[in-house]
């Protein structure tokens, strides 16, 4: 065997120098084309007369509802300690063993009269209905964030592919948020299902930007209501705030009522906690079972994300039945511990006599029959 020659090495140097730099430039020019098409569209709500006319727009934003309980109309602005804390103190964060899953099983669950949830984690989850299939704030990217490169990654799997879900009658949206509105899964969506995205007032510009035809938008304010066969879906308020890019409150977001013929669903989407659940449990509950934000709190946030604590407050203003916590596990986006969420809230509902179903990412859960917990997340973190 001969002998490599000096310049082989620096050829073979030079060479992984230029693909190195080529992939760099490529992932680059992909950033540049693809995340301004992210960013969505925001819609001009002075030409938009359903925008303009809705109680909850005004100079040129949506507002929040008053609110003697949430701290200010707005969110708050994270200061310096916060960006500090967000950077450095990441300790405990994320879990240090595999987040364990439940792959479906390869036939698809039939419908039945009940109401199962499937989560699959963060804050998409699969709601069946009394025989409708309605799926929540899907994101099944690998990042929540305009770019594939940068941003919050997954700290688990997706438990299922998204072409493998079973048709669905609808997909919710409770705002636009990346991680809640997912560009590529929307895109993906369009190709492997059929059933509307309602969302709230003026996300309908991100969705026609992406290619989502007009008959499979629905663009609902609060207390509006959409009837899809027997399935009916309402948008009720929420106390948070929206935005894609350096705009804030352009579109509208919210909370969603899920009700078939008898049963009924409730989905906090993000919210700080405020009057408005006893409101909405007084109008469109009691439910049978609620899925409640409850992770990524913080102080300087308890506007716009609501502590485990202030979830089972929710909860029972809103007369839920079983409470299924989401917005926790799938991506690193709070200052707290990975657990704290599920440990907070398991020591609140036990003292305030809610029961709780807390699923592996992919499980599917029978409100009827929740399954009994068994404290899968300790040793993770």
């Amino acid at each position: 065997m001969s002998e490599a020659t000096p310049g082989t090495g620096r050829r073979r140097g030079r060479l992984l120098t230029l693909t190195a730099l080529a992939t760099g430039l490529g992932a680059a020019a992909w950033t540049l084309r693809e995340v301004p098409v992210a960013f969505g569209r925001d819609p001009d709500g002075e030409r938009d007369g359903r925008i303009r006319n809705s109680p909850q727009y005004a100079d040129g934003t949506f507002h929040n509802a008053p609110s003697d309980l949430a701290r200010s109309s707005g969110p708050t602005r994270p200061d310096r300690d916060t960006f500090r804390r967000m950077l450095f103190d990441r300790a405990g964060r994320t879990p240090v063993r595999p987040i364990p899953l439940v792959r479906p099983a390869a036939a698809v669950e039939p419908k039945t009269a009940g109401v199962q949830i499937t989560w699959y984690g963060h804050a998409s989850a699969l709601v069946e209905i009394e025989g409708a299939r309605v799926l929540l704030d899907p994101i099944w990217s690998e990042r929540c964030s305009p770019s594939a490169h940068l941003g919050p990654k997954r700290l688990h799997p997706v438990p299922v592919e998204l072409e493998d879900l079973p048709a669905v009658d609808a997909v919710l949206i409770s705002h636009d948020h990346y991680d809640h509105l997912d560009m590529a899964t929307v895109k993906r969506l369009l190709r492997s299902q059929s059933a509307p995205f309602a969302v709230p007032l003026g996300i309908g510009g991100h969705l026609r930007r992406w290619g989502v035809p007009e008959h499979r938008i629905i663009e609902l304010d609060w207390d509006e209501t959409c009837t899809l066969g027997e399935l009916t879906v309402t948008l009720t308020a929420a106390h948070h705030f929206s935005g894609r890019s350096l705009t804030r409150n352009t579109t509208l977001w919210g909370s969603w009522v899920i009700a078939g013929p008898t049963r009924k669903v409730f989905y906090t989407g993000d919210s700080g906690y405020f009057e408005g659940y006893a409101a909405i449990g007084a109008q469109h509950g009691p439910f049978d079972a609620s899925l409640v934000q409850i992770g990524a709190y913080d102080e300087a946030w308890a506007d716009i994300h609501m502590t485990p604590e202030d979830a089972v407050l929710a909860h029972r203003e809103l007369g839920g039945g079983l409470l299924v916590p989401v917005h926790w596990c799938t991506f690193n986006l709070g200052l707290h511990p990975w657990a704290e969420p599920v440990e907070r809230l398991l020591a609140e509902a036990k003292a305030q006599g809610v029961p709780v179903a807390i699923p592996r990412p992919g499980e599917r859960v029978d409100v009827a029959e929740p399954p009994e917990l068994d404290a899968w997340w300790v040793g993770l973190a």
